[in-house]
């Protein structure tokens, strides 16, 4: 259980220095590294914060994961012990550039990267019943969402988290071996 800590520990540097020490230009719609050039609108200007997303599988704490909360939706809690632990689902259809497939009743909804704007997915994924949503990159590093400058959607009501690919891949495996896979999403301060 040590060694499962410290490689959370890891994980969790690693992406804050992927968060900061690799500068991008900023373009409407895409994913950012520099918070101030990210543009900031009514609905569309959260900070970006860390997020720890804890995994359970078949009832046993298994992996810790870290993400990036989007500048839009609601604003992640900062303790653990006040999160939820919340089932997993995968999207049909997976990008979650249209409603859902499967009707949801609170689960946190893991949808993958492109084909549509971020905040398309989160307004599908809250209107089909998600209580969070997790876009997994289509890359291994950790970004940050933001809205277009003409975006006019944005009262998202629940949160939204990218993950790096790698964790993507973990939780579709956690999903495939387990019957059951619950998260938790908190951001530790």
């Amino acid at each position: 259980m040590e060694l499962h800590r410290l490689l959370g520990v890891i994980l969790y540097l690693t992406a804050i220095l992927s968060l900061f020490c690799c500068p991008a230009s900023v373009t409407a719609g895409d994913i950012v590294h520099d918070d101030d050039a990210a543009p900031k609108k009514p609905g569309c200007e959260n900070d970006f914060i860390l997020v720890k997303l804890q995994t359970w599988a078949d009832g046993k704490e298994s992996s810790e994961f870290v993400g990036v909360s989007a500048r839009f939706g609601k604003m992640i809690v900062s303790k653990g012990k006040s999160a939820n632990q919340t089932p997993l689902a995968v999207a049909d259809p997976r990008d979650c550039c249209s409603m859902p497939k499967n009707k949801l009743s609170n689960e946190v909804i893991m949808v993958n990267r492109g084909h549509c704007k971020f905040t398309v997915k989160a307004n599908y994924a809250e209107a089909a019943g998600a209580s969070a949503v997790l876009i997994i990159n289509n890359e291994t590093e950790l970004y940050k969402m933001v809205c277009d400058p003409d975006e006019t959607d944005l009262d998202i009501q629940i949160p939204v988290v990218m993950l790096p690919q790698d964790a993507g891949a973990s939780l579709e495996k956690m999903l495939m071996n387990s019957s059951s896979v619950s998260v938790q999403l908190y951001s530790p301060r």
